[in-house]
């Protein structure tokens, strides 16, 4: 048995505004997806807006702290402490920003009649402190980690590349992104534009 306060739990500030709170990973739940999240600020995106399109997962939120304004397909919902929207449909964009400073919301999500599979974006998400830091041989350790369970996702292999090619790995970052342009030609257009990616653009067989 394990047990942490969410406020004990690892605080990464993700790009889009939101903080990330890795529940799944704090205790290695393996049967289901969980994740907390906090804001900086009141106002500020608590929930990023997406959809569950790609994956297929139904989703349910449930506030622990404050008050979130939740917009689901277009209508507002605001929920306090105890409060839970539950959104089957993953084609629903979704999202939340904070109404209170304080505010904390609990995720949990899957894929219903299929068994839990560990997302990519969350290796990608728990990279993000050691890349601000320029620790590129954690972050790549990060992604190594889950493409030892995904090998062939290109997601994954797209972002180790990325942080091959800033930690000066070149070789292997432009081998790890011709991969993920193999597997998904969309990657060939992100690279084209992707700073991470000025010290290789040049190379022979950059896509």
């Amino acid at each position: 048995m394990s047990w942490a306060h969410i406020d004990e739990l690892d605080r990464i500030e993700i790009s889009d505004g939101f903080v990330w709170r890795p529940v799944r990973r704090r205790f290695d739940i393996r049967a289901f997806g969980v994740n907390a999240y906090t804001a900086l600020e009141a106002g500020s995106p608590i929930v990023e807006t997406h959809t569950e399109s790609q994956l297929g997962h139904e989703e349910i939120y449930l506030v622990l702290r404050g008050r979130a304004r939740f917009t689901v397909d277009g209508n507002e919902h605001e929920l306090g402490a105890g409060e839970l929207v539950f959104v089957s449909d993953p084609s629903l964009q979704r999202g939340a920003v904070a109404v209170d400073e304080d505010t904390v919301v609990l995720a949990l999500g899957g894929k219903p009649g299929a068994p839990y599979e560990i997302s990519a974006w969350e290796a990608m998400f728990a990279a993000v402190p050691a890349a601000n830091r320029e620790d590129w041989d954690e972050a790549v350790r990060i992604h190594e980690e889950a493409l030892r369970k995904r090998p062939d996702h290109p997601a994954l292999l797209y972002n180790l590349a990325c942080m091959e090619a800033r930690g000066g790995r070149h070789l292997d970052a432009l081998l790890h992104l011709q991969r993920a342009v193999e597997l998904d030609s969309k990657w060939a257009a992100y690279a084209q534009r992707d700073s991470d990616f000025a010290a290789i653009r040049g190379e022979p067989g950059f896509p």
